[in-house]
């Protein structure tokens, strides 16, 4: 999926968010948003298999579709994908999503406490991986409310 571009995308939640970094990243950054969450437990049937350990059944929002063919594109184009997504478990389970939703094989995952300048640029000397304990707690917390009719 990753090319020799020298193009890296970042995919950060909100629009504001990217246009905030854009100013603070060179020419070798493409930054993009997610608009929020792009997955979700289907509306009209059970969200989960419980024949598989109850196992949760991703869809794609309606709302997201195009927005996630858009970084499905922007993707292939670039020479690596950082996802920059909040550092809570919200914001774990979008990443982890949108590693999903995109098909990427690698990914890294970078968070930071402060849209600056010094903060978005040391967090990209510092990637981690999805922190799955984060997003098993979010699903876990989602499968519940999608039981209860939330």
């Amino acid at each position: 999926m990753l090319n020799s571009n020298k193009m890296k995308l970042i995919i950060v939640e909100s629009p504001t968010k990217a246009k905030t970094i854009s100013k603070f990243l060179g020419s070798g950054f493409k930054i993009e948003s997610s608009y929020g969450h792009v997955r979700d437990l289907p509306e009209r049937q059970l969200g989960i298999d419980v024949e598989k350990n109850f196992k949760p059944k991703y869809t794609i929002l309606a709302k997201s579709k195009k927005r996630v063919a858009e970084l499905k594109a922007a993707a292939k184009k670039a020479s690596e994908v950082i996802l920059a997504t909040d550092e809570d478990r919200e914001g774990e389970a979008i990443a982890w999503h949108l590693s999903q939703a995109l098909d990427l094989k690698k990914s890294d995952r970078i968070v930071f406490h402060e849209i600056t300048e010094n903060a978005i640029k040391e967090s990209l000397k510092n990637p981690r991986d999805i922190d799955m304990k984060l997003v098993d707690a979010q699903q876990a917390r989602r499968i519940r409310g999608a039981r209860q009719g939330n």
